[in-house]
């Protein structure tokens, strides 16, 4: 049945412009891959009692609060909270840093500050090439955290410098970000089931 209306034809658009990129992802194989490895990245730091930060820019912040919730909340399992913590929350913080420091420094400080090796630093950019986030992801390194990438097709600067990194096959930042929330509802179930189903699901 064919849309009635320009309106009905531009959502018939956009969901069809999702459903792509979609598939596109599920023929990837190498990336389904890097998602399961990022999944028991998660689980072994969560296991071992670290902590997983979250941050990003504009909507990425809100996707970096969404997931901390997911894990310090819960997804789907009615379980115990686990320490997942974004790092784009704390108002007087992010003001106080990049009053100080600079914004370039808001998320690489915090990360000095409160992270430990072993914990996982999840950065998310679309382009990957948002100097904030290549900071933090720089610091992760420097302090032996394991560091993850959600970013856009190329992966941008941010691929180079994250032991994992999540490239979606888009240039389109709303559909890149559309798929990064349903990659991270996929890696919340993963660390659910791993660390609260006996014997998990690998």
């Amino acid at each position: 049945m064919k849309p009635a209306s320009g309106l009905e034809r531009l959502i018939v658009d956009r969901v069809d412009a999702v459903a792509g990129v979609q598939q596109a992802f599920l023929r990837d194989h190498k990336a389904l891959k890097m998602v399961a490895d990022v999944a028991r990245a998660l689980t072994a730091s969560l296991r071992a009692g670290g902590t997983v930060f979250f941050f990003g820019n504009g909507g990425s912040a809100a996707d970096a609060q969404h997931l901390a919730a997911e894990l310090a909340g819960r997804y789907l399992r009615e379980r115990p909270g686990l320490p997942g913590l974004a790092l784009t929350t704390n108002s007087s913080c992010l003001t106080a840093i990049a009053n100080d420091y600079g914004y370039d420094l808001v998320f690489a400080r915090q990360l000095r500050a409160i992270g430990s090796a072993g914990d996982v630093a999840v950065a998310i950019s679309t382009s990957g090439n948002s100097v904030s986030v290549l900071r933090a992801a720089e610091a992760a390194r420097e302090k032996q955290l394991v560091s993850v990438g959600l970013t856009g097709s190329s992966g941008g600067q941010l691929k180079s410098i994250v032991d994992h990194c999540i490239c979606i096959p888009s240039e389109h930042a709303a559909r890149i970000q559309e798929m990064h929330i349903l990659i991270g509802h996929i890696l919340c179930e993963i660390v659910e089931e791993e660390l609260f189903n006996e014997g998990g699901i690998s």
